[in-house]
């Protein structure tokens, strides 16, 4: 009996998973009936992978406790595994060949969602660091049908930035909290995409929108907001955007749309308090209703 092949579309690329025992329902918003095109890759999951060594090219630091990630060079291609903790077994084993065009999949039934959308993650973003796509660390609204992206480092309050904007403007609604894709296109525009990945936050949906502006979060005790220029604006992205730099030929696509969306959309710098009148200063500039402070 054949497994059965699911389409999905996420940020207008699409892609297939065959095999899964059920379906996710963070998955579930993003199925298609017909492919959009060739797909940009195929994830098969499988009872068990050959058994393949690999170098050690990344692994995440254990101590962080965070969830260990770790990467490996095969002969043919390259050797994925995460564990959700330090300590915690292995959830999932994943094998993809050279060009991330085809991947396979083993669960070992401790953490089966977790490894398949760290795999998933991974498969998506290599595959597409060369078409224009950076999978990002923010959290984004929709206002007036534009998405506006809250950047900064864990714990900085993009997400209380967010329902900050939902709580004291009319209409705004939450794109994502914690993984959107941000794409570059090829007239030159940028467009910011709901994921199947949002962090603790369940919000998955299937809508973009222009960007309307970048703004980096950091922590004050006062509110300050001011736009930046495009070297600060770039370090932004690099900080806040999942890339990998050994792999050379990923990394000079990541750059390139960095440099593009760079070029296209405003950033600023918000140092604020978490309170209403932050939301609403940021508001204002970015929509020009006031000059930046």
């Amino acid at each position: 009996m054949e497994s059965s092949i699911n389409i999905y579309k996420v940020a207008d690329f699409c892609l297939t998973v065959e095999g899964m025992p059920s379906e996710p329902d963070n998955m579930k918003p993003f199925r298609v009936a017909e492919c959009c095109g060739d797909p940009i890759f195929s994830l098969k999951i499988v009872d068990r992978l050959p058994q393949t060594a690999g170098d050690l090219i990344y692994k995440t630091p254990e101590t962080s406790g965070l969830p260990v990630i770790s990467l490996h060079h095969a002969a043919e291609g390259y050797i994925f595994e995460c564990q959700p903790f330090p300590g915690k077994p292995t959830a999932g084993k994943m094998f993809a060949d050279a060009a991330f065009k085809n991947a396979s999949l083993q669960l070992t039934g401790t953490s089966d969602l977790f490894a398949f959308n760290n795999a998933m993650m991974l498969v998506f973003n290599f595959s597409t660091a060369r078409l224009g796509a950076l999978e990002m660390h923010s959290s984004v609204v929709v206002k007036d049908g534009r998405g506006y992206m809250f950047l900064g480092k864990s714990g900085t309050g993009k997400s209380t930035h967010s329902q900050l904007w939902i709580k004291n403007l009319d209409d705004v609604e939450l794109l994502n909290d914690d993984n959107p894709i941000l794409r570059l296109l090829p007239d030159g525009s940028a467009r910011v995409y709901g994921s199947p990945w949002s962090g603790k936050t369940p919000c998955y949906k299937q809508k973009n929108a222009p960007v309307g502006a970048i703004v980096h979060l950091k922590q004050a005790p006062y509110n300050k907001i001011e736009r930046v220029p495009v070297i600060q604006a770039y370090v932004s992205l690099m900080e806040s955007a999942s890339s990998f730099r050994p792999f050379k030929a990923l990394a000079d696509g990541w750059h390139a749309t960095m440099e593009g969306i760079c070029a296209a959309v405003p950033f600023y710098r918000l140092e604020c308090l978490p309170d209403r009148d932050a939301a609403m200063l940021c508001y204002n500039t970015v929509n020009g209703k006031q000059n930046p402070a």
